[in-house]
């Protein structure tokens, strides 16, 4: 399949082709089944967001022992570490330079 190039923005979720259409955090190239792959981790993580935000309001379990989280925390990290696999050079050394994926990537 073809790859075309796409813009991704971490922090809203979007994906998208037009280059100017949002702000972006890092350029991939991707074919339809990986665009929609990485939709459906977006989409994961949103839903994983919103039981946090509900489960916030109740005090009594401590972050660190929420399963919750947990599945909100591996969902980001499956989001990183897709995108720094169809990265360009620049994304990549983006995401390594974080250092938040050293035991993911390479």
């Amino acid at each position: 399949m073809d790859k075309k190039t796409y813009y991704i923005s971490l922090a809203e979720g979007n994906i998208s082709q037009v280059r100017t259409a949002n702000s972006w955090d890092y350029q991939i190239q991707a074919n339809d089944e990986e665009i929609t792959r990485l939709r459906e981790l977006f989409d994961q993580n949103y839903s994983s967001d919103w039981q946090g935000f509900w489960r916030a309001h109740i005090p009594y379990i401590e972050y660190h022992f929420d399963r919750a989280n947990d599945a909100y925390d591996t969902g980001l990290q499956q989001v990183y570490k897709m995108i720094y696999e169809l990265g360009d050079e620049e994304t990549k050394a983006h995401i390594k330079n974080e250092g938040l994926m050293d035991d993911l990537i390479e």
